[in-house]
């Protein structure tokens, strides 16, 4: 394979995007019907997941064995696994895993490509529109074959936020504070409402919840469709380990004046630290 950057890079989107357009007949086939079981931390998991999980390991190990490719539902280690590689693969076979054994079809297969530790391209598959989201900074991004971006303009009443509910109850006082300003969307997938962020159809985004593997490939397609993703908890980029018992990322995104906006809102009250 290539050593020069652009090639490399490349080489690897095209890789990533045949890769996951191969999991869509099974993801289809088993859609509201996959085998499930609850796993340790309490969230979901489904023969689909670890299958997916598995196919897509496989085919990026074949083609790039020198790259570190870690899974939400592969990844084995009691402790972070530190980056040593030039690229690395963070994966999500199924964001949305209890939408998807439900029958809710907003769940998405999400594949982060980092450099040096930080996203530069994102490949997603949404269940729920039949549709690849990919791109990243320097390249723009694509809903299926169009070229879209980010919704520009200011937060205003008839603003679509997407607005995932807080586990954690120190943050429950910021549902009234954001839905003051907007409309309140929540679809079980921070995964798909970062995407729709950078696509078009929301005009942002507030997570409480979410983990790297949920954000990895849709922050490239946000900043390459003109937008910006704040981290109000501490940076998160760049990577530099993989720790499936990582604190949860508490973070705004939107156009520039959204997510200043969304941020400015945020802050009348204590953010926590990320725990």
């Amino acid at each position: 394979m290539s050593s020069h950057p652009v090639q490399a890079i490349r080489e690897r989107v095209e890789v990533a995007k045949a890769a996951v357009l191969a999991q869509v007949d099974l993801l289809q086939a088993n859609f509201g019907r996959a085998e499930t079981r609850w796993k340790s931390d309490g969230t979901r998991v489904t023969a689909v997941d670890l299958a997916i999980s598995a196919d897509l390991v496989e085919r990026l190990s074949r083609c790039f064995p020198e790259d570190q490719i870690f899974s939400e539902e592969l990844t084995e280690a009691d402790a972070p696994i530190p980056l040593t590689s030039r690229y690395v693969w963070v994966l999500d076979p199924i964001d949305g895993t209890n939408n998807y054994a439900m029958g809710i079809a907003h769940c998405a297969i999400s594949l982060a490509l980092l450099e040096d530790g930080v996203p530069v391209y994102g490949v997603i598959y949404d269940l729920s529109r039949h549709a690849l989201i990919h791109g990243g900074p320097g390249v723009g991004v694509f809903d299926g074959d169009r070229r879209v971006g980010v919704r520009m303009g200011e937060l205003n009443a008839q603003s679509l936020i997407g607005f995932h509910s807080p586990s954690d109850k120190r943050f429950s006082g910021h549902v009234a504070d954001v839905a003051a300003h907007c409309k309140l969307r929540a679809l079980g997938s921070s995964t798909l409402h970062l995407a729709y962020v950078a696509v078009g159809i929301l005009d942002g985004t507030v997570d409480h919840n979410v983990k790297v593997w949920d954000i990895a490939a849709a922050v490239p397609l946000v900043e390459a469709g003109g937008g910006r993703v704040t981290y109000l908890n501490g940076p998160l980029f760049p990577l530099r380990s993989f720790d499936l018992r990582m604190g949860r990322i508490f973070y705004v995104a939107g156009s520039p004046a959204v997510a200043t906006r969304l941020e400015e809102i945020l802050a009348a009250r204590v953010i926590p630290a990320a725990t």
